[in-house]
């Protein structure tokens, strides 16, 4: 795997200068029309063994190029704040958006490489985060962006020159630690799992690029010029309107008229039984969200239904048993220009929460295989392979401790319309009921099909959707609330 950049490969001084001010001006020139067209961003994902010159190739892109639109991020280990989300979060957080590049040092490869290193991982447990990064990469690029992945590379015997002749200059002492000389004892064994990483992991939507690091001219020139050859490709693509892809395979198609939502019993509550339901409900749900167990975990609720399906009654429940510092309500509506200038899980991805909070999406990811299905605002390859996507976020969720419980309330054609002219009728309610109500309702179909679908693809045994009989509000309040008791203390043990 690295047998060719150990060769020593060497640049004479006079041909990097000579080659330097052409590249540069390429290198602006591209970065300025990828500013301008603004239709991907660019990930640059800096690896490989220390003292290779990363930081200091890096440094040399920052100032051959205009540094205003890279963002440079440098990973150590995680924060305590990054502690208590997914593994995921703090390199979700540093995507750039599009139009810009962003350069990630210690990027999501860091740490299964030295746990595995180290002994603190088995094969079998880096083998799991090598697939989910396969995929998350794959995800990045469906949704266009450009990924280039640079592993820096030394021999050994390069590496221990390098380590002395540092800390043998007074100059340059201070840049060699312990910890630098403690990876030089593991080199042997780094080597081979940094070969098995990239090996797993180049791909053709991202594949690794091996840097000979013993010379600076030759990898400063070979990083500039790769960069400027994948900008320059994508850029000439994406002015001929480039897709990832622009078809999918067809679902099965709908062979009679019944779906989930037709299935699902009609269910009456009387007042009185409500009343004496709610209140040991939203106290059962107090105590455990209060609990010494519920410390080490999140919890993520998810509210879907129909238009006037009653999310917004229900979830007002749901806080009536919390307390306010303790729960965040994230309203989705159509995105904002920063989060269309993503991919469309970063907005969803900033906001989890922290260890011990509860967070409710009123709306939420599954906009891409409902509303952007129904109404054409992505191709059908997105949304199809929206599904795994959303199953790959949600496992990665629970995984990390955060207890995920989606509701679809169900209501049939007749109660919406109901409902609808009552909220015509009411005065303070008119703010409810808008044009764009009443043109979903004309899609009632496509709406159910695709929720059909979207229920069969994304119940899963780790999140599964809890189906709401909401024609009755009393019913629906109460079947929300037993559900999430039920799952927390399942959850909490």
């Amino acid at each position: 795997m690295f047998e060719s950049a150990e060769l020593g490969h060497r640049t004479a001084r006079e041909a990097f200068e000579a080659a330097v001010p052409g590249l540069r001006a390429e290198l602006l020139d591209a970065q300025f029309d990828l500013l301008e067209l603004r239709q991907f961003a660019v990930v640059v994902l800096i690896n490989g063994v220390d003292k290779a010159g990363k930081g200091e190739t890096v440094n040399l892109l920052n100032e051959w190029m205009d540094p205003r639109h890279i963002q440079t991020w440098a990973f150590d280990a995680p924060t305590a704040e990054e502690s208590e989300r997914p593994f995921m979060w703090r390199f979700w957080r540093a995507l750039p958006p599009r139009g810009k590049i962003g350069v990630l040092f210690n990027n999501w490869y860091a740490q299964p490489l030295a746990e595995r290193v180290e002994g603190a991982s088995k094969r079998a447990q880096l083998d799991q985060r090598l697939d989910d990064i396969r995929r998350f990469e794959a995800m990045l690029a469906h949704e266009g962006v450009l990924l280039i992945k640079f592993w820096f590379h030394l021999s050994k015997a390069e590496q221990k020159k390098r380590l002395k002749a540092l800390e043998k200059d007074a100059r340059t002492r201070w840049r060699v630690t312990e910890r630098d000389w403690r990876y030089f004892e593991l080199y042997d064994r780094y080597r081979e799992v940094a070969g098995h990483i990239l090996r797993t992991t180049s791909t053709a939507e991202a594949p690794w690029l091996i840097v000979d690091g013993s010379d600076a001219n030759y990898r400063a020139l070979f990083v500039g010029r790769t960069l400027l050859s994948a900008l320059r490709r994508r850029l000439d693509a994406a002015s001929q309107h480039w897709m990832p892809r622009l078809s999918a395979a067809p679902l099965p198609p709908r062979v009679d008229a019944l779906n989930v939502l037709d299935a699902l019993a009609r269910q009456e509550m009387k007042r009185k039984e409500y009343d004496q339901l709610l209140e040991p409900l939203q106290g059962r749900l107090a105590l455990l969200s209060r609990s010494e167990a519920f410390r080490r975990r999140a919890l993520v609720l998810v509210f879907e239904g129909m238009d006037a399906a009653g999310k917004g009654g229900a979830i007002r429940r749901v806080v009536g048993a919390l307390d306010a510092r303790q729960y965040r309500i994230v309203p989705i509506a159509a995105p904002t220009e920063e989060e269309r200038a993503q991919p469309y899980l970063w907005r969803f991805w900033r906001h989890l929460p922290p260890r011990g909070k509860v967070l409710i999406f009123d709306r939420s990811w599954y906009g891409r295989v409902l509303v952007e299905r129904v109404e054409g605002y992505c191709t059908e390859a997105d949304w199809m392979r929206a599904y795994a996507e959303i199953n790959d976020f949600e496992d990665e969720l629970v995984a990390a401790g955060v207890v995920v419980i989606k509701f679809w309330l169900a209501i049939g054609k007749d109660e919406q319309l109901a409902r609808f002219k009552a909220r015509e009728a009411e005065p303070h309610k008119h703010f409810k009921i808008t044009e764009e109500d009443w043109r979903n309702r004309d899609k009632w179909d496509d709406y159910s099909r695709a929720v059909c679908d979207m229920v069969d693809r994304t119940s899963t045994e780790y999140a599964p959707w809890t189906l709401v009989e909401a024609d009755d509000k009393h019913y629906a309040r109460i079947k929300v609330l037993r559900t999430i008791c039920e799952r927390l203390e399942a959850a909490l043990g």
